[in-house]
């Protein structure tokens, strides 16, 4: 691949000597003729890219699809009319080709493509001057104009000794049109020499310039945003009210005739309280503001027959809901006794499969419905259960009297639908015995038709004793039901007798109490124990005695009592066991200097002398 690109470099180089032709990078139309297109084609597809022409146009259409790219689809080139030195942005996977470009002092010739791209530092904020190296020795400050001003305004060149330069354009997007450049080789003339000749590498420069412009920029549009946030706020705040006209007697009587008025009311209501915030009222005026109160004072009143009168209605529309709550549930009830009565036998039979189906899953859904419904009612009639007083502890017995008397009704209605049912079960166990004796009378055991009856009443029977079953546990369910309403009623009613002899025993309490309360306190306030916390203490220090038995100082007792609690004061602890004279006693040891002061326990001494 590298001879053919060397021999594809030299083909470049033998064309533009023999035209005599310069390729103008800014023109909108470039066409270099070719003497060969063949050679041309075939050098192009052992690089691995599509046959095109220096204008960008397809030479072969036929032309190879294992090489990774699409037939008939020719890949966008920088060169191409129209485009300039660099074309917009370009997705990844679609291949650049880079060509020869000629500049008037010098020749641009392309990198390998196969190579991979050249690496470039992470881009600085605001970048716009560039790091130009690999320039020939014999390159000047004309020759780095003449190629780079095709990629923008070129603001200023520094030029250095060693073969670099850095290049600032006017905008940040020239940036990206000089990095296109990255990786070409450079030719002054048609010189041949080693210093006329350099392989540029182009790259992101950081300067302070373009950080200051860069920061400038960023705090212009950091007030452009807050005074648009600024005008946003002002346009959703909502408006100011309007300013309280200032007090004088035409006002006064103004707004004494709009607190007459109801709807005006909250209007001049706050224009009478803005002024006795303003400190309007004097001895002038207070007659006129006593008025004015007076006058809102006529309001109470209304205001509370009003929120009566909505408290009213919504009691109303409360049991308007429950009552057309109530007439649902009985048509739901209507509706599903409809079911189950089209579920019986005698009706069952009549119907097809499909329509049996459909009237299961009706039935099923009717159900759910009607149990919602009837969960809701129960919450709202509990909630007004909570809600009732302990005066009305005998309306809830009358009202689980009516339940239980429900609970009953629907026990016998129940039974009766069992005693049916058992009566059909009968019947149909005689029809079947009936069945029988004549199949044997007649000997037709291979009668289809027969066999065909027997099956189906077989079937009959088994769904018939199924729902028995279920009809005699849901019995058994009411009556579980019921007995356990009687249990929670004889309980209410033990709880009901409690509650009267604790009231009985609390009043004998109170009367007996307010005669033995006087010597009770005789006896506390004689005894040299005051709380149970001084009792504590005492138990505590007399086994930290115990323990010493030739006594300890009240800083050692302290000491030791700190450790359990630190609100305990020394004084406390000494008036106590100074109280204590036959549990506690002081003694002086020591001699001189020494002398100390060392409390003992002396209590099973002085449980003889008590």
């Amino acid at each position: 691949v590298q001879r053919d690109f060397r021999w594809l470099w030299v083909y470049e180089i033998g064309i533009a000597a023999d035209n005599s032709r310069t390729l103008n990078v800014d023109s909108t139309a470039m066409t270099l003729p070719m003497s060969d297109p063949t050679a041309w084609a075939t050098a192009m597809n052992n690089l691995g890219m599509a046959p095109l022409g220096i204008a960008g146009q397809p030479i072969l259409p036929d032309f190879d699809p294992a090489l990774g790219m699409m037939t008939g689809i020719p890949p966008i080139t920088p060169m191409m009319p129209g485009l300039g030195i660099v074309p917009p942005p370009i997705p990844p996977d679609m291949p650049v080709v880079k060509e020869i470009i000629h500049c008037k002092s010098c020749t641009l010739f392309p990198p390998n493509p196969n190579l991979p791209p050249p690496a470039t530092r992470e881009r600085p904020p605001g970048c716009k001057t560039v790091f130009v190296g690999g320039l020939p020795e014999n390159g000047t400050e004309q020759i780095i104009v003449e190629v780079f001003e095709q990629c923008g305004e070129i603001i200023a060149i520094r030029k250095s000794k060693k073969n670099f330069c850095h290049i600032r354009f006017a905008e940040e997007y020239m940036v990206d049109k000089a990095l296109y450049l990255s990786g070409y080789r450079i030719r002054l003339g048609s010189s041949t020499d080693k210093k006329d000749t350099g392989r540029l590498h182009v790259d992101f420069a950081q300067a302070r310039d373009d950080l200051y412009e860069w920061e400038c920029k960023q705090r212009m549009l950091a007030r452009e945003e807050r005074h648009r946030r600024r005008m946003e706020e002002e346009r959703l705040r909502p408006p100011s009210p309007p300013p309280v006209v200032h007090y004088s007697d035409h006002e006064c009587s103004i707004v004494a005739e709009k607190l007459k008025d109801d709807s005006k009311f909250s209007e001049a209501v706050q224009t009478l309280l803005t002024w006795i915030e303003r400190g309007e009222v004097n001895r002038r005026s207070a007659n006129n503001f006593y008025s004015m109160i007076q006058s809102a004072n006529s309001h109470v009143r209304r205001l509370v027959n009003e929120k009566a009168a909505h408290e009213k209605d919504m009691e109303e529309a409360k049991e308007k809901f429950k009552q057309a709550l109530s007439g649902i549930l009985i048509q739901f009830e209507q509706i599903v006794a409809v079911y189950h009565s089209a579920s019986k036998q005698k009706a069952w039979d009549h119907f097809t499969k499909a329509q049996r189906k459909n009237i299961s899953v009706w039935c099923k859904q009717a159900e759910e419905i009607r149990n919602i419904h009837n969960d809701e009612l129960m919450g709202i009639r509990r909630e007004e259960e909570m809600e009732m007083s302990d005066d009305e502890i005998e309306e809830t017995t009358e009202t689980k009297e009516t339940e239980e008397s429900a609970l009953v009704s629907q026990a016998e209605a129940l039974k009766e639908e069992n005693d049916s049912l058992r009566w059909q079960l009968d019947a149909y166990r005689n029809e079947v015995e009936l069945l029988k004796q004549e199949q044997g009378k007649a000997h037709r055991e291979d009668d289809p038709n027969k066999e065909q009856q027997l099956k189906l009443l077989q079937q009959a029977l088994q769904g018939m004793q199924q729902h028995l079953l279920k009809v005699q546990e849901e019995y058994k369910r009411k009556e579980a039901e019921l007995e356990k309403i009687k249990d929670d009623k004889l309980q209410v009613e033990k709880m009901l007798e409690n509650l009267k002899e604790k009231e009985s025993c609390a009043s004998r309490l109170c009367a007996s109490s307010q005669d033995t309360d006087y010597p009770l306190e005789k006896t506390l306030n004689s005894s040299p124990i005051k709380s149970e916390r001084e009792a504590l203490l005492v138990g505590i220090i007399s086994t930290f005695l115990h323990v010493h038995p030739f006594g300890a100082s009240i800083e050692y007792i302290c000491s030791y009592l700190h450790r359990l609690d630190n609100k305990i004061c020394t004084s406390d602890v000494e008036c106590l066991m100074s109280r204590l004279q036959h549990t506690f006693k002081q003694e002086m040891t020591g001699v001189g200097a020494s002398l100390e002061k060392r409390w003992k326990f002396c209590g099973f001494e002085g449980l003889k002398l008590t």
